[in-house]
């Protein structure tokens, strides 16, 4: 399948069956990390929900290490793609929501900062929805 408009070398890049394991790694790479460190530190996994007046922490610091691992395996795993995919839009949501309201800060840099983190958190949330997508069209074609 190649497009007329794309440069053989993008069509091999886009053909290369790597390349879509590699691009969802690239998507979950931040959150398969981040669910890491957290349980490699539960304090400051525990710290990090209180900073954000998530009650009780305790809990949320483990649900929060949940998603962070397991959505991301079940993208990389290529199983339940759908299921993955959701559970990190959700999270990402909710995390946007709740670490960077910017329309209850006032003007200034830090309002400027959280702005921008609220949106790339939508962008990444449109990323796993083409994940989903992606994944499902590639069941169907199967």
């Amino acid at each position: 399948m190649t497009g007329a408009d794309e440069p053989r070398f993008v069509d091999a890049i886009l053909d290369w069956r790597p390349t879509w394991f590699l691009a969802r790694l690239a998507l979950v790479s931040a959150y398969l990390l981040g669910g890491v460190v957290k349980l490699m530190n539960w304090p400051a996994a525990v710290a990090e929900q209180a900073h954000f007046s998530m009650s009780p922490p305790a809990f949320w610091a483990s649900l929060t290490i949940g998603v962070e691992l397991v959505g991301p395996i079940l993208i990389l795993s290529g199983r339940l793609i759908w299921l993955g995919a959701g559970m990190l839009g959700v999270f990402t949501l909710l995390a946007a929501f709740t670490a960077n309201a910017f329309w209850a800060m006032p003007a200034g840099q830090e309002r400027f900062m959280a702005t921008n983190a609220f949106f790339e958190h939508v962008g990444l949330i449109g990323g796993f929805v083409l994940v989903a997508l992606v994944a499902e069209r590639e069941q169907r074609c199967a």
